[in-house]
């Protein structure tokens, strides 16, 4: 930078020096001496304020600013305002609330055979028999005030009346998965208070079962490090009963473990013979499984295509009817499920083929896989999470309670690569990009899974997963899922309506760098004055007619929330 300045100041003098109006060499010497200041200054100015606009850039592309505010000390009870459940089921419920402890609750209206532990807020029991619609009071008092909630059961044939929440071992644990892992995820998830935003299920993935000799030597690379004693062995007792793994020794304490904490238990299989990661799957004995595993007490099952793809070319070899074919497996676990003394809800892990969001409901399913992995998903200019979500966004008008689109898991926090089955590292995705993540997966009405490091939820993270009002997008008991009303290289626009009339919106920027986005009342069917309101913030921006414009940064989202003002202000027709 020294060597600059001199080389520029002789260059000036000389120029001057060689001027036939030069007065004298004191006069060119100060005139030099000014203009050589003078191009500092600018030049200066230039630099800093370049800095300036590289450290802005920086800055909103990788601080990880938190924007959810923190809850207060007194009661706010969160989660869905529905729960669907079949009759005379058993019922575990915790009622998620935020607020300083100790929070004493109530229910009132609280039906026969269910009780609440006043101190937890853990809801157990027996369902009633007869159908219908048990409406519910949930009462939350701590020293600085109260809250209350209605929470209506619908007792009948329809779970997941909301998408479901919770956590899914896979993509940090992958084959070291253990019951060890699975307790320790359940201590999290109501130590971190990611509970008391209504995440529920502790889910079990690929790898609790046992593997056979022979596979495990075409695939042993993958688990080099790793003590497979134990775990290689036969899948099945004599009577056909699955075998758990060492690292599962007792199936019903674990669950027994995740449902005293007022959290659900989920588990993993494939209808083929094998899982993906070749260890026991459920062919040929669907229905011993599905008892099983009710008697174990879990209340998630997570369906993997993987090796089912054998049987299906077999049975295609008799058969003209792909779709058919496709449905099959499913149709039958789907059956099975619904005749057991449980309620267990049914994941349908097959990557969208033949249209899947078109059949997953007639087939038993309540939330299927609409796309491949996001852990494989390969990044370009956008993070995967992109790709796979707009291509979820575009079955918008299949989504209903109990009939959810699943675009996989939210893979932040630590999370370790699919591709290796690697140890957890810190997310490469920008702060910008975790609240689209986030705000993108609510406004679809995705089954909210967490599958990051439990063990390593920082403040940030948490900021992410846990703000009750965006979390209220997603669980909104209208069960609608966002309709793209704008989809271009630029620019994507989700828009969501709710159960009180107001909408949510997102505004995300699919650019390499900030942009200006608007969005107008035509746009969302609307007129009039609306109330809006910064989601994430949660704060209220004003009354706006019109339309709405955000700076929104580099893949980054502005979501918000619109309620109409007045008559004048309601949906348009």
């Amino acid at each position: 930078m020294i060597s600059f300045f001199r080389d520029a100041y002789d260059k000036i003098y000389q120029q001057m020096k060689e001027s036939k109006k030069m007065i004298s060499y004191k006069t060119k010497k100060m005139s030099a001496t000014l203009s050589l200041l003078f191009f500092s200054l600018i030049f200066m100015l230039m630099i800093t304020m370049d800095l300036a606009a590289t450290a802005q850039l920086f800055a909103e592309e990788n601080d990880k600013i938190i924007l959810t505010p923190k809850p207060g000390p007194a009661p706010r009870i969160n989660g869905p305002r529905l729960y669907g459940a079949r009759p005379g089921r058993p019922f575990v419920y915790r009622i998620p609330c935020t607020g300083d402890r100790p929070i004493t609750f109530a229910v009132a209206n609280l039906p026969e055979g269910l009780t609440v532990d006043e101190q937890t807020g853990i809801i157990t029991g027996r369902l009633p028999d007869t159908p219908g619609e048990y409406v519910l009071d949930f009462i939350a008092h701590n020293d600085v005030g109260s809250a209350r909630k209605q929470f209506t059961i619908v007792v009948g044939e329809t779970l997941a009346l909301t998408p479901p929440m919770g956590w899914n071992s896979w993509y940090i644990h992958y084959h070291r998965v253990t019951d060890r892992v699975m307790r320790e995820a359940a201590d999290h998830m109501v130590s971190s208070g990611m509970a008391d935003y209504g995440y529920m299920y502790i889910n079990i993935d690929d790898c609790w079962m046992r593997i056979e000799p022979d596979d495990f030597e075409r695939v042993k690379k993958r688990f080099s490090g790793f003590d497979m004693r134990g775990v290689i062995g036969e899948h099945r007792e004599k009577t056909g009963d699955i075998l758990t793994n060492a690292n599962f020794p007792d199936m019903v304490a674990l669950t027994d473990y995740i449902h005293a904490k007022g959290l659900r238990a989920g588990i993993y299989t494939s209808p083929g013979p094998r899982t993906c990661q070749q260890y026991a799957g459920s062919y040929m004995h669907e229905q011993q499984d599905a008892e099983q595993f009710a008697a174990w007490g879990f209340d998630f099952i997570k369906y993997d295509w993987c090796s089912y793809s054998q049987v299906y070319n077999e049975r295609m070899k008799t058969s003209q009817d792909d779709l058919a074919e496709k449905k099959y497996p499913y149709q039958l676990m789907g059956d099975i499920l619904q005749r057991l003394d449980r309620d267990i809800v049914l994941n349908l892990c097959q990557y969208g083929m033949n249209n899947v969001w078109e059949w997953g409901g007639e087939v038993g399913g309540h939330c299927w896989r609409t796309t491949g992995d996001l852990g494989l998903q390969e990044d370009d200019q956008l993070p995967g999470f992109y790709h796979i979500g707009l291509s979820n966004a575009q079955h918008w008008q299949y989504a209903e309670p109990g009939q959810w689109n699943d675009p996989d898991y939210i893979l932040i926090g630590w999370v370790g690569s699919a591709h290796v089955h690697g140890f957890g590292t810190e997310t490469a995705l920008t702060g910008n990009e975790q609240y689209s993540y986030m705000s993108m997966w609510s406004l679809m009405a995705a089954p909210l899974f967490f599958s990051g490091d439990m063990a390593k939820l920082d403040e940030f993270t948490l900021n992410i997963l846990c703000n009750a009002e965006v979390i209220d997008i997603n669980q909104d008991a209208l069960g609608k899922q966002g309709q793209p009303i704008v989809k271009n290289d630029e620019t994507l626009l989700l828009s969501k309506p709710m159960e009180d009339g107001s909408i949510a919106v997102g505004l995300f920027n699919l650019q390499e760098q900030p942009s200006d986005i608007t969005v107008s009342w035509d746009q969302l069917g609307i007129r009039g004055l609306h109330r809006v309101r910064d989601v994430w913030r949660q704060q209220d921006i004003g009354q706006v007619e019109g339309q709405f414009s955000a700076s929104v940064g580099r893949h980054g989202v502005f979501l918000m929330r619109l309620w109409p003002v007045n008559a004048q202000g309601s949906k348009a027709d």
